[in-house]
């Protein structure tokens, strides 16, 4: 395994992070005993960084991570976040003083924890000033329920409005072959300041696991069988929208090729190309089964040479992919 320095921080984190979203329920059936199976075998390999929430299923993720975990809670650097998924409020996101100090503590009964290592804004929320989460957030770190605290996909002026009131110490963001948007000024922005990245959809979202075809039909409880529309997120239209899909399968295909260079599956090269960057401290994957923990972890120890990166950028460039995707990250 092979282990970065998280900001900071005082954590180490493993290159590659246990993503939790499928198990919540959004991603078709997954039989929990083989996700249990599968967190054990990623701890036995090395991986220490598990990431959740608790928009994931409302709650359902973070049990599952308790269970799978069936002990090992020292072991592991638990990330955890709130603020987006209440129906009661017309943005469905809240991020004020009451709702940190409510959902705190939620998370910590569902995670059978007394603390957090890193607890996440989610979403930013529109109706609630952010000195406000950023004074209750230092909050619960004072009083030793966090070890450190962040924001997920915020714009590079609202991090620094944050950082004006409290350090942030670890953000999330999507970053893979077909989304790089976060290149431009999010990752310049950490790697001067110093904070923990971490990379989510490292896969992007399963179109660089390389098992889909053309035609192919998604469960209806699959979130990707609305043709990449999901709320008013931006982050997978040019992904599974119609007029894209096609185009990026073909794409796919020629990684694969190039993947096969390195003695390599598509979703091991993937995940070489995230961790490529140096500003990530952890490409998190989703995992439903012990044996893709296995095939995954042989995306370390090696590296793409600088001939074949430019080489990925040509293939995406020659079928037309979106890979700076037009407008943020949500409408």
């Amino acid at each position: 395994m092979e282990y970065r320095q998280f900001g900071k921080t005082d954590l180490k984190v493993s290159a590659i992070g246990f993503g939790c979203w499928e198990i919540g329920g959004t991603y078709g059936r997954i039989d929990e005993l083989q996700f249990r199976r599968a967190v054990q075998q990623a701890i036995e390999g090395g991986i220490t960084c598990f990431d959740t929430a608790e928009a994931y299923g409302v709650g359902v993720s973070e049990q599952a991570l308790a269970r799978a975990l069936d002990g090992r809670r020292q072991d592991v650097c638990i990330v955890t976040k709130f603020g987006v998924g209440y129906e009661e409020k017309p943005t469905r996101r809240d991020s004020s003083r009451a709702r940190v100090m409510a959902s705190i503590e939620k998370s910590l009964q569902r995670l059978q924890t007394d603390y957090i290592d890193v607890y996440l804004v989610h979403w930013p929320d529109p109706d609630t000033p952010l000195d406000e989460t950023m004074r209750a957030l230092d909050d619960i770190v004072q009083h030793g329920k966090a070890r450190y605290i962040g924001v997920s996909n915020f714009r590079l002026a609202q991090i620094e409005s944050c950082m004006r009131v409290r350090r942030i110490d670890v953000v999330q963001y999507g970053w893979n072959m077909f989304d790089r948007r976060m290149q431009a000024e999010i990752f310049p922005y950490c790697a001067a300041q110093q904070i923990g990245v971490m990379a989510y959809g490292s896969l992007a979202y399963g179109l660089l696991s390389g098992t889909f075809a053309a035609g192919m039909q998604f469960e209806e409880s699959d979130w990707r069988s609305r043709g990449g529309m999901l709320g008013n997120l931006n982050l997978f239209r040019t992904l599974f929208g119609p007029e894209h899909f096609p185009r990026n399968l073909a794409a796919v295909e020629d990684l694969k090729r190039l993947a096969a260079k390195y003695g390599k599956t598509l979703p091991q090269f993937a995940l070489r190309w995230t961790l490529s960057s140096p500003v990530v401290g952890t490409a998190l994957v989703g995992f439903r089964e012990p044996a893709e923990v296995t095939e995954n972890l042989r995306a370390l120890g090696w590296t793409i040479s600088d001939v074949d990166m430019a080489e990925i950028d040509a293939i995406l460039a020659r079928h037309g992919c979106v890979t700076v995707p037009p407008g943020w990250l949500e409408d």
